[in-house]
């Protein structure tokens, strides 16, 4: 099939051009910047915001898979234009196109849009794409992890020192990058089961891992067995505070992450698991977070 791809140049999409053009799709890739060539991939130079570009980017494709957004911003007007106004453009150039079929990733965060201004704008993503009269799929990851993410890397680097902070309460699903792919792909054909569904993937582990469970778990996974202190909301605000002082706009913990974290149950709901029948995990989550580990070192990341 022809896809049609946003966010090609990040985490997940690259793990999904990879599973694509191992099931022998054809790509064609959104991208800020110019891309190495690579067979099987026709990169389109432009953004979410550039709508020449997009309707480029899904001209003749079977399906568009939109994994692009914002995920870290200085303010809500950020979200507001990564997440709504770039979906909004996605749909319309689909839309326009006649381009039936479409696979957006959304967020866990959408289900409590009060909390973040991350979470309410993916929230008022999800209004959109339900409205598109699209045949649309949405997919709500939890936390993702795997080669090449830099979001939990900091976390490896804590373990790495002995030291992993974190929410002194709750609990959250965890899903491999290259389950999430096979999955984004596998909901490509559509159908009655799929269809006009929201899905929320998980590693299979029943209730999710607490917080200081997985902290131990990407312990293990370097061979060390740091101290896990639990942090409230205050403080993972002045933790946030002094991120912003120190690492300005690259700074990973914010006020709105902060608010984010916090909350007590980021575990997917049993209601909204993927058939069985169209996928299922098959990363056991100790042994993807040491295999994890191990890209860190080997491409010298840790």
């Amino acid at each position: 099939m022809i896809l049609a791809l946003t966010g090609g140049t990040g985490f997940v999409g690259q793990a999904l051009i990879d599973r694509a053009l191992e099931a022998g799709h054809s790509l064609s890739a959104l991208a800020r910047s110019p891309q190495d060539q690579r067979a099987g991939i026709g990169w389109v130079r432009g953004d979410l915001e550039n709508k020449a570009a997009l309707a480029q980017l899904v001209r003749g494709a079977d399906a568009v898979i939109h994994v692009a957004g914002v995920v870290n911003a200085p303010d809500p007007a950020g979200f507001e234009r990564g997440n709504v106004t770039g979906t909004l453009n996605v749909i319309e150039a689909a839309a326009a196109e006649g381009v039936r079929r479409l696979i957006v990733v959304s967020s866990l965060s959408a289900r409590e849009p009060k909390l973040s201004a991350y979470g309410a704008s993916k929230a008022r993503s999800e209004k959109l794409v339900r409205a598109s009269g699209l045949d649309w799929t949405m997919v709500r990851p939890p936390a993702i992890y795997g080669p090449r993410d830099r979001e939990m890397l900091d976390l490896f680097k804590a373990a790495r020192w002995g030291v992993v902070p974190t929410p002194a309460m709750g609990r959250v699903s965890l899903i491999h990058v290259d389950d999430l792919a096979r999955l984004l792909l596998a909901l490509v054909p559509g159908g009655e089961s799929v269809t006009g569904r929201v899905f929320e993937p998980d590693d299979g582990r029943v209730n999710g891992w607490s917080h200081y469970e997985l902290a131990r778990a990407i312990g293990w996974a370097l061979g060390r067995r740091p101290w896990v202190p639990g942090l409230s909301r205050t403080a993972l605000e002045r933790v946030a505070k002094l991120d912003g002082m120190l690492r300005g706009k690259n700074a990973k913990m914010t006020l709105d992450r902060a608010a984010y974290f916090s909350h007590p149950d980021w575990v997917v709901g049993s209601h909204a698991v993927p058939p069985a029948e169209v996928w299922q995990p098959r990363i056991e989550t100790r042994a993807g977070l040491k295999a994890t580990a191990q890209w860190y070192r080997a491409n010298k990341w840790l």
